[in-house]
């Protein structure tokens, strides 16, 4: 063990800090995260169209009768997400080149729109009048992919005529926003030739191309294996005391996107919940895998709360215990701690394995709707389950379940654990 902790140490952790903290990954994070709070907001008013309510009641006929102005509000946050996370992307890959995060921003929203080609249509009320219609499609997660490779072209655009100095340049009167806005004159000028001679003179599907190229990782993402190899990942790093969630999470999380967007999509047209096409979207990692934060530490923290008997470990439990209901296990994971800690990090690695395994096993059966909304995840675990999954009453059942089976995995270790330390504070008071 300590020749494989020492190879880790000496190949694999250089590895896995480089690419956490890659500016790349690091701006993709930044602009999802920061579309976030959207995509939560958006996702509710699936809930409020399609309520866990008898249809019979007047309140569910009023709500089917104006769904579709109900669903507008989702269409404008969680439908069209990628052009938000697109300005996050850009503004902090940007700042992190040390250039004006704003006017990065808008060039990458700028090249991002220069994939789409618009459609030509004729409005009712103005015959004979040609108006245009942007493909909704492309501005949701679908397009996500599109938007991270636009904003990385857009930023480096834009980086290398501020390092070259091909740019226009004001003398120091001038107001400094109104000099940045003539130094991305440049840039822009770039980006709208190189994007638009691209899509519109070469005819190149920049969303076409690009799913049929990430097809084959959504669809893995979605699939048992999938789920038990980052279930695995994620304890496997935070042993070594690597952020697990910074590393898998900023790489799976836009293929986890297109598949909770995929299943709102449906949901909105009225699918049934146990029907829609995903399974394991992030709420699906979020409420039947990760609960307490990860490796599933909620069931360890109620063990050190009842059943553990040295101070230390009873201590802990006080400390982490309520955090540990709202998501939050940093306590847990550095005060027992769970790195380099072999006899807590066997269950830390097993019980999101065993909780990922159950879980896909009775979502794919049917017994439990499909989540389809991205509930805070600060919220206790039940409650967030049955949110996730559209008012889905069996959510919340399930996951009560699953942390049952993490206290029984724990226990064991926790017991042998809590014995370590109940003998050595015997020793210190002898």
């Amino acid at each position: 063990m300590e020749k494989f902790q020492k190879w880790l140490e000496e190949h694999l952790a250089p590895v896995m800090g480089a690419l956490g903290s890659n500016r790349y990954l690091l701006a993709v994070r930044d602009g999802v995260v920061g579309a976030l709070p959207l995509i939560i907001v958006g996702s509710f008013f699936l809930i409020v169209a399609f309520p866990p309510l008898p249809p019979e009641w007047p309140i569910c006929q009023f709500l089917k009768a104006n769904v579709a102005k109900i669903l507008l509000p989702y269409r404008m946050t969680m439908f069209i997400m990628s052009l938000y996370a697109v300005f996050g992307m850009g503004y902090s890959l940007s700042r992190s080149f040390k250039l004006d995060g704003l006017s990065g921003g808008i060039i990458s929203i700028m090249s991002f729109m220069l994939t789409m080609t618009p459609a030509v249509v004729k409005p009712e009320l103005k015959a004979g009048v040609a108006g245009f219609v942007l493909p909704m499609g492309a501005l949701g997660s679908g397009g996500l992919f599109v938007g991270i490779i636009a904003t990385f072209i857009a930023v480096n655009i834009y980086r290398l005529t501020q390092q070259s100095k091909f740019k226009i340049t004001m003398p120091e009167q001038v107001p400094p926003s109104v000099a940045r806005s003539f130094e991305a004159l440049t840039p822009t000028l770039i980006v709208i030739l190189l994007m638009g001679s691209i899509t519109y003179w070469f005819n190149f599907n920049w969303n076409a191309t690009i799913t049929s190229l990430i097809k084959p990782l959504v669809f893995a993402t979605d699939t048992l294996p999938g789920v038990i190899l980052i279930s695995f990942l994620y304890g496997f790093f935070w042993f070594f005391g690597i952020h697990g969630a910074s590393i898998v999470g900023s790489l799976a999380r836009p293929l986890w996107l297109t598949l909770l967007e995929a299943n709102a999509t449906a949901a909105a047209a009225g699918t049934a919940a146990t029907q829609l096409p995903s399974i394991s979207a992030e709420p699906f990692y979020q409420w039947f895998i990760f609960i307490g934060g990860a490796g599933s530490t909620l069931g360890l923290a109620i063990l050190l709360v009842t059943v553990c008997k040295s101070k230390y470990a009873k201590d802990l439990g006080r400390i982490g215990f309520l955090p540990a209901v709202f998501n939050i296990n940093e306590p847990l994971i550095f005060g027992a701690p769970i790195v380099l800690n072999l006899t807590l990090a066997i269950p830390f690695v097993l019980v999101p394995i065993l909780s990922g395994i159950v879980a896909w096993v009775v979502t794919s059966a049917g017994l439990v709707g499909r989540v389809v909304v991205s509930a805070p995840w600060t919220l206790p675990g039940p409650i967030g389950a049955f949110l996730a999954a559209g008012g889905d009453v069996r959510a919340a059942i399930l996951n009560v379940v699953l942390i049952v089976l993490s206290i029984v995995v724990y226990y064991p270790f926790v017991k042998i654990w809590d014995k370590q330390y109940l003998t050595m504070e015997e020793k210190d008071n002898a």
